[in-house]
Protein backbone atom coordinates (compact mmCIF):
# COMPACT_ATOMS: atom_id res chain seq x y z
CA UNK A 1 0.00 0.00 0.00
CA UNK A 2 1.45 3.38 -1.00
CA UNK A 3 1.32 6.70 0.85
CA UNK A 4 -2.07 7.51 -0.67
CA UNK A 5 -3.59 4.37 0.83
CA UNK A 6 -3.85 2.56 -2.49
CA UNK A 7 -2.75 -1.02 -3.17
CA UNK A 8 -1.46 -2.38 -6.43
CA UNK A 9 -2.29 -5.84 -7.79
CA UNK A 10 0.81 -7.55 -6.40
CA UNK A 11 0.41 -6.05 -2.90
CA UNK A 12 -3.24 -7.02 -2.73
CA UNK A 13 -2.46 -10.59 -3.76
CA UNK A 14 0.48 -10.88 -1.34
CA UNK A 15 -1.69 -9.89 1.64
CA UNK A 16 -4.45 -12.30 0.56
CA UNK A 17 -2.09 -15.25 0.14
CA UNK A 18 -0.88 -14.79 3.71
CA UNK A 19 -4.45 -15.21 5.00
CA UNK A 20 -5.39 -18.30 2.98
CA UNK A 21 -4.39 -21.97 3.47
CA UNK A 22 -0.88 -22.41 2.12
CA UNK A 23 -1.66 -25.34 -0.20
CA UNK A 24 -3.82 -23.33 -2.61
CA UNK A 25 -3.64 -19.76 -1.30
CA UNK A 26 -1.95 -18.25 -4.34
CA UNK A 27 -4.29 -19.95 -6.80
CA UNK A 28 -7.41 -18.95 -4.86
CA UNK A 29 -6.27 -15.33 -4.41
CA UNK A 30 -5.53 -14.96 -8.12
CA UNK A 31 -8.81 -16.62 -9.08
CA UNK A 32 -10.88 -14.31 -6.86
CA UNK A 33 -9.06 -11.14 -7.92
CA UNK A 34 -9.38 -12.12 -11.58
CA UNK A 35 -13.11 -12.52 -11.01
CA UNK A 36 -13.45 -9.11 -9.35
CA UNK A 37 -11.47 -7.35 -12.09
CA UNK A 38 -12.93 -9.29 -15.01
CA UNK A 39 -9.41 -10.17 -16.14
CA UNK A 40 -7.45 -13.39 -16.59
CA UNK A 41 -4.40 -14.49 -14.59
CA UNK A 42 -2.02 -13.38 -17.35
CA UNK A 43 -3.32 -9.84 -16.95
CA UNK A 44 -2.58 -9.93 -13.22
CA UNK A 45 1.08 -10.74 -13.93
CA UNK A 46 1.38 -8.16 -16.68
CA UNK A 47 -0.22 -5.43 -14.55
CA UNK A 48 1.25 -6.32 -11.14
CA UNK A 49 2.01 -2.68 -10.31
CA UNK A 50 -1.33 -1.27 -11.41
CA UNK A 51 -3.22 0.41 -8.56
CA UNK A 52 -6.62 -0.97 -7.57
CA UNK A 53 -9.66 1.19 -6.93
CA UNK A 54 -11.17 1.24 -3.45
CA UNK A 55 -14.35 -0.52 -4.60
CA UNK A 56 -12.29 -3.27 -6.27
CA UNK A 57 -10.35 -3.85 -3.07
CA UNK A 58 -13.57 -3.90 -1.04
CA UNK A 59 -15.21 -6.49 -3.31
CA UNK A 60 -12.07 -8.63 -3.26
CA UNK A 61 -11.87 -8.42 0.53
CA UNK A 62 -15.52 -9.47 0.86
CA UNK A 63 -14.94 -12.57 -1.27
CA UNK A 64 -11.72 -13.32 0.57
CA UNK A 65 -13.49 -13.26 3.96
CA UNK A 66 -16.16 -15.64 2.67
CA UNK A 67 -13.48 -18.01 1.39
CA UNK A 68 -11.60 -17.89 4.69
CA UNK A 69 -14.91 -18.85 6.34
CA UNK A 70 -14.98 -21.93 4.12
CA UNK A 71 -17.34 -21.02 1.29
CA UNK A 72 -16.40 -22.80 -1.98
CA UNK A 73 -14.63 -20.70 -4.60
CA UNK A 74 -17.13 -21.85 -7.23
CA UNK A 75 -19.99 -20.35 -5.23
CA UNK A 76 -18.05 -17.12 -4.72
CA UNK A 77 -17.50 -16.63 -8.43
CA UNK A 78 -20.69 -18.37 -9.55
CA UNK A 79 -18.77 -20.33 -12.20
CA UNK A 80 -16.98 -23.67 -12.61
CA UNK A 81 -15.36 -25.17 -15.69
CA UNK A 82 -16.40 -28.69 -16.69
CA UNK A 83 -15.47 -30.57 -19.87
CA UNK A 84 -15.34 -27.79 -22.49
CA UNK A 85 -18.01 -25.69 -20.77
CA UNK A 86 -17.93 -22.77 -18.34
CA UNK A 87 -20.95 -23.41 -16.14
CA UNK A 88 -22.95 -21.23 -13.79
CA UNK A 89 -23.22 -22.84 -10.35
CA UNK A 90 -24.77 -21.93 -7.01
CA UNK A 91 -25.79 -23.32 -3.62
CA UNK A 92 -28.66 -25.27 -5.23
CA UNK A 93 -26.22 -27.40 -7.21
CA UNK A 94 -23.33 -29.74 -6.57
CA UNK A 95 -20.08 -28.21 -7.78
CA UNK A 96 -18.95 -30.11 -10.92
CA UNK A 97 -15.67 -31.92 -10.32
CA UNK A 98 -12.91 -33.02 -12.72
CA UNK A 99 -13.32 -36.70 -11.82
CA UNK A 100 -16.85 -36.66 -13.22
CA UNK A 101 -15.38 -36.06 -16.67
CA UNK A 102 -14.49 -39.78 -16.66
CA UNK A 103 -18.23 -40.51 -16.66
CA UNK A 104 -18.62 -38.25 -19.71
CA UNK A 105 -15.70 -39.93 -21.51
CA UNK A 106 -17.11 -43.41 -20.91
CA UNK A 107 -20.59 -42.36 -22.00
CA UNK A 108 -19.30 -40.80 -25.22
CA UNK A 109 -17.41 -44.00 -26.03
CA UNK A 110 -20.79 -45.78 -25.98
CA UNK A 111 -22.63 -43.13 -28.03
CA UNK A 112 -21.64 -43.32 -31.71
CA UNK A 113 -21.44 -39.89 -33.31
CA UNK A 114 -24.03 -38.88 -35.86
CA UNK A 115 -26.86 -41.00 -34.47
CA UNK A 116 -30.15 -39.77 -33.00
CA UNK A 117 -29.84 -41.70 -29.75
CA UNK A 118 -31.88 -41.17 -26.58
CA UNK A 119 -29.85 -40.31 -23.48
CA UNK A 120 -30.81 -39.51 -19.88
CA UNK A 121 -28.93 -37.83 -17.03
CA UNK A 122 -30.49 -38.51 -13.63
CA UNK A 123 -29.90 -35.88 -10.95
CA UNK A 124 -28.47 -33.35 -13.37
CA UNK A 125 -27.67 -30.52 -10.91
CA UNK A 126 -26.03 -27.73 -12.90
CA UNK A 127 -26.54 -29.79 -16.06
CA UNK A 128 -22.84 -30.61 -16.35
CA UNK A 129 -23.13 -34.20 -17.60
CA UNK A 130 -26.21 -33.66 -19.78
CA UNK A 131 -24.76 -30.55 -21.44
CA UNK A 132 -21.33 -32.12 -21.99
CA UNK A 133 -22.94 -35.12 -23.71
CA UNK A 134 -25.38 -32.98 -25.69
CA UNK A 135 -22.61 -30.66 -26.89
CA UNK A 136 -20.51 -33.59 -28.13
CA UNK A 137 -23.46 -35.48 -29.63
CA UNK A 138 -25.71 -32.79 -31.12
CA UNK A 139 -27.99 -35.34 -32.79
CA UNK A 140 -28.73 -37.08 -29.48
CA UNK A 141 -31.93 -36.37 -27.59
CA UNK A 142 -30.95 -35.79 -23.97
CA UNK A 143 -33.38 -35.79 -21.02
CA UNK A 144 -32.13 -34.48 -17.66
CA UNK A 145 -33.99 -34.85 -14.37
CA UNK A 146 -33.60 -33.32 -10.93
CA UNK A 147 -35.83 -33.01 -7.87
CA UNK A 148 -34.59 -29.46 -7.18
CA UNK A 149 -36.31 -26.56 -8.95
CA UNK A 150 -33.29 -24.37 -8.18
CA UNK A 151 -30.90 -26.84 -9.77
CA UNK A 152 -33.05 -27.14 -12.89
CA UNK A 153 -33.19 -23.37 -13.25
CA UNK A 154 -29.38 -23.28 -13.15
CA UNK A 155 -29.13 -26.14 -15.67
CA UNK A 156 -31.54 -24.41 -18.04
CA UNK A 157 -29.52 -21.20 -17.73
CA UNK A 158 -26.36 -23.09 -18.67
CA UNK A 159 -28.06 -24.64 -21.68
CA UNK A 160 -29.15 -21.18 -22.86
CA UNK A 161 -25.74 -19.62 -22.29
CA UNK A 162 -24.06 -22.29 -24.41
CA UNK A 163 -26.78 -22.49 -27.05
CA UNK A 164 -27.34 -26.22 -26.45
CA UNK A 165 -30.85 -27.04 -27.62
CA UNK A 166 -30.97 -30.84 -27.62
CA UNK A 167 -31.55 -31.19 -23.87
CA UNK A 168 -34.89 -31.21 -22.07
CA UNK A 169 -34.99 -30.67 -18.29
CA UNK A 170 -37.66 -32.33 -16.14
CA UNK A 171 -38.36 -32.03 -12.43
CA UNK A 172 -38.72 -35.15 -10.29
CA UNK A 173 -36.86 -37.88 -8.41
CA UNK A 174 -34.65 -40.04 -10.60
CA UNK A 175 -36.87 -41.95 -13.06
CA UNK A 176 -40.20 -40.44 -11.97
CA UNK A 177 -40.43 -37.78 -14.75
CA UNK A 178 -39.47 -40.40 -17.38
CA UNK A 179 -42.40 -42.81 -17.02
CA UNK A 180 -42.84 -44.92 -20.13
CA UNK A 181 -39.63 -43.69 -21.79
CA UNK A 182 -36.66 -45.81 -22.82
CA UNK A 183 -33.08 -44.82 -23.53
CA UNK A 184 -29.94 -46.00 -25.27
CA UNK A 185 -27.78 -44.73 -22.41
CA UNK A 186 -28.40 -43.40 -18.92
CA UNK A 187 -25.70 -41.65 -16.89
CA UNK A 188 -25.86 -40.43 -13.32
CA UNK A 189 -23.66 -38.90 -10.65
CA UNK A 190 -26.06 -39.48 -7.74
CA UNK A 191 -25.44 -38.83 -4.05
CA UNK A 192 -23.28 -41.67 -2.76
CA UNK A 193 -21.79 -40.58 0.58
CA UNK A 194 -22.99 -42.33 3.73
CA UNK A 195 -25.20 -40.12 5.92
CA UNK A 196 -22.80 -40.35 8.88
CA UNK A 197 -19.59 -39.76 6.93
CA UNK A 198 -17.57 -37.11 8.81
CA UNK A 199 -16.38 -35.57 5.52
CA UNK A 200 -19.84 -34.05 5.11
CA UNK A 201 -18.94 -31.58 7.85
CA UNK A 202 -15.62 -30.58 6.31
CA UNK A 203 -14.37 -28.30 3.54
CA UNK A 204 -16.55 -27.36 0.60
CA UNK A 205 -19.00 -30.18 1.32
CA UNK A 206 -20.39 -28.18 4.26
CA UNK A 207 -21.87 -25.69 1.79
CA UNK A 208 -23.14 -28.00 -0.95
CA UNK A 209 -26.73 -29.35 -0.97
CA UNK A 210 -26.89 -32.42 1.26
CA UNK A 211 -29.47 -34.03 -1.01
CA UNK A 212 -26.83 -34.14 -3.75
CA UNK A 213 -24.18 -35.68 -1.48
CA UNK A 214 -25.55 -38.21 1.02
CA UNK A 215 -27.79 -41.22 0.44
CA UNK A 216 -28.51 -43.53 3.37
CA UNK A 217 -26.46 -45.52 5.83
CA UNK A 218 -24.10 -46.91 3.19
CA UNK A 219 -24.48 -44.16 0.59
CA UNK A 220 -26.17 -46.46 -1.91
CA UNK A 221 -29.88 -45.69 -1.44
CA UNK A 222 -30.17 -43.57 -4.60
CA UNK A 223 -28.08 -46.01 -6.63
CA UNK A 224 -30.36 -48.88 -5.57
CA UNK A 225 -33.36 -46.94 -6.89
CA UNK A 226 -31.61 -46.12 -10.15
CA UNK A 227 -30.43 -49.69 -10.75
CA UNK A 228 -33.73 -51.22 -9.65
CA UNK A 229 -35.83 -49.25 -12.14
CA UNK A 230 -33.27 -49.14 -14.97
CA UNK A 231 -34.52 -52.28 -16.79
CA UNK A 232 -37.85 -50.53 -17.47
CA UNK A 233 -36.07 -47.58 -19.07
CA UNK A 234 -33.26 -49.13 -21.10
CA UNK A 235 -33.52 -50.45 -24.62
CA UNK A 236 -31.90 -53.78 -25.47
CA UNK A 237 -28.17 -53.13 -25.52
CA UNK A 238 -28.56 -49.88 -23.60
CA UNK A 239 -26.02 -48.74 -21.03
CA UNK A 240 -26.24 -47.54 -17.43
CA UNK A 241 -23.23 -45.63 -16.06
CA UNK A 242 -22.92 -44.56 -12.43
CA UNK A 243 -20.32 -42.44 -10.67
CA UNK A 244 -19.61 -43.52 -7.09
CA UNK A 245 -17.16 -43.55 -4.21
CA UNK A 246 -13.76 -45.21 -4.20
CA UNK A 247 -14.90 -48.16 -2.06
CA UNK A 248 -18.28 -48.85 -3.70
CA UNK A 249 -17.34 -50.50 -6.98
CA UNK A 250 -17.77 -54.09 -5.83
CA UNK A 251 -21.16 -53.41 -4.23
CA UNK A 252 -22.50 -51.65 -7.32
CA UNK A 253 -21.26 -54.37 -9.64
CA UNK A 254 -23.20 -56.85 -7.50
CA UNK A 255 -26.35 -54.71 -7.75
CA UNK A 256 -26.07 -54.54 -11.54
CA UNK A 257 -25.43 -58.27 -11.94
CA UNK A 258 -28.35 -59.17 -9.66
CA UNK A 259 -30.60 -56.93 -11.77
CA UNK A 260 -29.65 -58.78 -14.96
CA UNK A 261 -27.01 -56.52 -16.51
CA UNK A 262 -24.06 -57.89 -18.40
CA UNK A 263 -20.67 -56.44 -19.41
CA UNK A 264 -20.50 -55.02 -15.89
CA UNK A 265 -17.22 -53.25 -15.15
CA UNK A 266 -15.69 -50.55 -12.96
CA UNK A 267 -13.31 -47.89 -14.30
CA UNK A 268 -10.75 -46.06 -12.20
CA UNK A 269 -10.01 -42.35 -12.16
CA UNK A 270 -6.61 -40.68 -12.54
CA UNK A 271 -5.83 -41.42 -8.90
CA UNK A 272 -6.43 -45.16 -9.53
CA UNK A 273 -9.62 -45.16 -7.46
CA UNK A 274 -12.83 -46.90 -8.46
CA UNK A 275 -15.00 -44.11 -9.91
CA UNK A 276 -17.54 -45.27 -12.54
CA UNK A 277 -19.35 -48.59 -12.84
CA UNK A 278 -21.29 -49.50 -15.95
CA UNK A 279 -23.52 -52.28 -17.17
CA UNK A 280 -25.26 -53.17 -20.43
CA UNK A 281 -28.87 -54.27 -20.55
CA UNK A 282 -28.92 -57.52 -22.56
CA UNK A 283 -30.52 -57.78 -25.95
Amino acid sequence: MDSSGQSDVSQCLARAVGRLPAEDGRHVAEHLLSHVLGRDRAWLFAHARDPLAADEIARFEALLERRIAGEPVAYLTGRRGFWTLDLAVGPDTLIPRPETELLVELALARLPAGQALDVADLGTGSGAIALALASERPQARVMATDASAGALAMAERNAREHGIGNVRFLRGDWWQPLAGQCFDLVASNPPYIADADPHLGQGDLRHEPMSALASGADGLDAIRVIVGDAPRHLRAGGWLLLEHGWDQGAGIRELLLRSGFDEVATERDLEARDRVTSGRWPG
